[in-house]
C-alpha cells in the first residue's frame, strides 16, 4: 500500500474523510492546482441519516467546487419555520421567500446527503488531480519538524494490510470521532448542550398535505422537528427523554403514532423508512485546528445542535477557508504564517454559530422541565412583536472578526458609513458581463479580485498589483436607449485584467459602505475597503502573507 512519490511532482494533500466536507476540500484544493489523494474508510456511503439543510452562502461554496447547478436540481428551497405547540396549532410563523437571496441561491435549501454526496463523487472521479481511495483509513500521521510535509500511515480496512505515503499536508475531514483530532492532541471544549434524539427519513408514496417549511414542535414531553426534504422525502427528529430508548419509538405501531399528526390519511404500506438512528446533538469546538501542516475540518473540529441548520454549511465553509491558502502556501506565493489565520478565522466564527444554535434550541424546544411551558408563552408573545420575523430570520454567519483582513472602523464610522463589509462575504448578484449575464463568482476566477464601484485610479491599480488581482470595474450603460457597452481590458503592470460589468445592486451596496472599491479574497470574503478620497485606504496594514 506504499505510494511511492514521483521525482520533481508535488506531494499531493490527504484528505482523510470523503463526506461533503472532505469532497468539497478535495475539489477546492484540485481546482487551486493541488493533487489530492482522498482516504475513506467505508467502502461505500454511509447508510445513516444525517444532513438536509444548506443556506445560501454553503451553497455558494459548492459553485467553487463546480457542483452548484446539480445540487440545486436534487435540492428544493426551504419556506421557513413555523412553531407549533402540544396540539400541533401555530404558535408563530416565519416564511421564507424561495428566490434568490444575496449569495446568488435561495436562502435555505432542502436535500437529501447522499444525493450532494452522490454528485460530489461523480466530480471527484471525473478530475485529473484528485484519487479517491476507498476502504483505506488513516492510522497515523506525523508532521515534519520543518512543517514542509507530513508522513501518514494507512491501513486497508479489508484485509489490514499497511503502508505510508508523504504528503504535503493532512486535511482530518474523519467526523466527530476525528482519528485526526485525538493525533494531534486537540481537545474539545463542551459548550454545554447534550440532547439525544431520534432521526427518520422516510419515503411517502402520497404527497403530503402540510405547510412546505420547517415544523417545530414546542411540546415538552415530545419535542420533535418535521421538514419535507424532496418530493417524496421527509424528515422526523424526535427527542428522547431521560432513560428513553430509540427501540421503543421505532416498533411499527409507536412510529406510526408519532407520524399520525403528519400521515394519519396515508395507508402504512405508502410509509417506507429509509434510514433511521439516533444521535447525540452536542455542541463543542475543538482547541486546536492545526499542528504543523495537519489541519481538522468540520465535524473533527466542531460539534453543533441543528437547530439553525448550521453543521454541514460550518465544514464547507472550513474547506472553503483553508483550500485557497494551503494551496497559496504550497506554491510558495504566500508564507507559512498565513496558515495561522484559518484557526484565528474559523474558531472564532463556528463557536458563535454554535451559541446560536444552541440559543435557538432551548428557545424552540424549551428543555425538559417545568419552565418549559412559561418560555414558550413568553417566546410566542415575543415573536408576535413587528419585525421580529426578520430577526429570527437573520443571517446565521456572522462577520469575520480577525485574520487576514484589514483592520475594521471603528464602530462610530461604521453607523455613518453603513454597514461594514471586511469579513463578510462579497453579495453575488447576476451580472451583465463581457459573455453575458452570469453570477458574479464567475467572473471573479480563483485568486483575489478587486471590485471597483467609484474611479479606476492609482490607489486601486496598486493594490490589485500587489494581490495580482483580477479587477472588476463595475461600469454604467453607455446609451441611453439601455444597451450596456462591456468590455476586457489588460492594463500594464499586473496582467490581471479588467472586466467591466453592469452591476447597479452591488454598486449600491458598496456605496452603502461607504467603498469605491472592495478586496476579495479566493473565498469571497472582503479582506479591505478602499474609501473615497480624500480619506485614506483602508488597506494600510493588510500584507500579502510572502511579504
Amino acid at each position: 500500500m506504499t505510494d511511492a512519490a514521483v521525482p520533481g511532482a508535488p506531494l499531493p494533500v490527504v484528505v482523510a474523510g470523503a463526506g461533503p466536507t472532505g469532497l468539497v476540500a478535495a475539489l477546492l484544493l484540485a481546482r487551486h492546482g493541488q493533487p489530492v489523494v482522498l482516504l475513506e474508510r467505508h467502502p461505500a456511503p454511509y447508510p445513516l441519516p444525517r444532513a438536509v439543510h444548506l443556506d445560501d452562502e454553503a451553497v455558494r461554496v459548492l459553485q467553487r467546487a463546480g457542483a452548484a447547478e446539480e445540487f440545486l436540481a436534487h435540492s428544493r428551497p426551504g419556506r421557513g419555520l413555523r412553531l407549533l405547540d402540544a396540539r400541533h396549532r401555530v404558535m408563530a410563523e416565519f416564511p421564507r421567500s424561495p428566490e434568490p437571496g444575496p449569495y446568488g441561491y435561495p436562502q435555505a435549501n432542502m436535500f437529501d446527503q447522499p444525493d450532494l454526496e452522490g454528485l460530489l463523487l461523480r466530480r471527484v472521479a471525473r478530475h485529473p488531480l484528485v484519487r479517491l481511495r476507498s476502504g483505506v483509513e488513516l492510522v497515523d500521521a506525523v508532521a515534519a519538524d520543518d512543517a514542509a510535509g507530513v508522513r501518514v500511515r494507512l491501513r486497508d480496512a479489508g484485509d489490514g494490510r499497511t503502508g505510508e505515503m508523504t504528503a504535503a499536508a493532512l486535511l482530518g475531514c474523519d467526523g466527530a470521532d476525528s482519528t485526526v483530532c485525538r493525533l494531534i492532541g486537540a481537545r474539545l471544549e463542551d459548550l454545554r448542550f447534550t440532547e439525544r434524539w431520534l432521526v427518520i427519513d422516510v419515503h411517502c408514496g402520497d404527497p403530503l398535505r402540510a405547510w412546505p417549511g420547517v415544523h417545530q414542535v414546542c411540546d415538552p414531553r415530545r419535542v420533535a422537528t418535521f421538514m419535507q426534504v424532496g418530493p417524496d422525502r421527509y424528515r422526523w427528529e424526535f427527542r428522547l427523554a431521560d432513560g428513553e430508548e430509540a427501540v421503543e419509538l421505532t416498533a411499527p405501531t409507536r412510529l406510526r403514532e408519532l407520524l399520525a399528526p403528519w400521515t394519519a390519511a396515508v395507508p402504512a404500506g405508502r410509509l417506507r423508512v429509509l434510514r433511521q438512528a439516533e444521535y447525540t446533538f452536542r455542541a463543542r469546538v475543538a482547541d486546536r485546528w492545526r499542528a504543523g501542516r495537519i489541519f481538522l475540518l468540520g465535524d473533527a473540529a466542531h460539534q453543533t445542535p441543528p437547530f439553525i441548520g448550521q453543521g454541514l454549511g460550518a465544514g464547507l465553509r472550513d474547506a472553503d477557508n483553508l483550500s485557497w491558502k494551503l494551496a497559496a502556501v504550497l506554491r510558495g506565493d504566500a508564507a507559512e504564517p498565513l496558515l495561522d489565520s484559518y484557526q484565528t478565522e474559523r474558531r472564532h466564527h463556528v463557536r458563535g454559530v454554535i451559541r446560536l444554535a444552541v440559543v435557538a434550541g432551548w428557545a424552540m424546544t424549551g428543555g425538559q422541565d417545568r419552565a418549559a411551558a412559561l418560555r414558550r408563552v413568553v417566546l410566542a408573545a415575543v415573536w408576535r412583536v413587528p419585525g421580529a420575523t426578520g430577526l429570527a430570520l437573520r443571517r446565521t454567519s456572522p462577520p469575520l472578526a480577525a485574520g487576514a483582513l484589514a483592520p475594521r472602523r471603528p464602530l462610530r464610522r461604521r453607523l455613518r458609513g453603513g454597514r461594514e463589509l471586511v469579513g463578510s462575504c462579497l453579495p453575488q448578484p447576476w451580472v451583465e458581463g463581457p459573455h453575458g449575464r452570469c453570477r458574479l463568482d464567475d467572473l471573479l476566477g480563483d485568486g483575489f479580485a478587486l471590485v471597483v464601484a467609484g474611479p479606476l485610479d492609482e490607489r486601486a491599480r496598486r493594490l490589485a498589483a500587489r494581490f495580482a488581482a483580477r479587477v472588476i470595474h463595475i461600469g454604467r450603460p453607455a446609451h441611453p436607449a439601455g444597451e450596456v457597452a462591456l468590455e476586457v481590458t489588460r492594463p500594464a503592470g499586473d496582467g490581471s485584467g479588467v472586466i467591466v460589468v453592469d452591476a447597479p445592486q452591488l454598486r449600491r451596496r458598496l456605496a452603502r459602505a461607504g467603498a469605491e472599491a472592495v478586496l476579495v479574497r479566493p473565498d469571497r470574503v472582503v479582506a479591505a475597503m478602499l474609501a473615497p478620497a480624500p480619506r485614506a485606504p483602508r488597506v494600510r496594514r493588510l500584507r500579502r502573507a510572502s511579504d
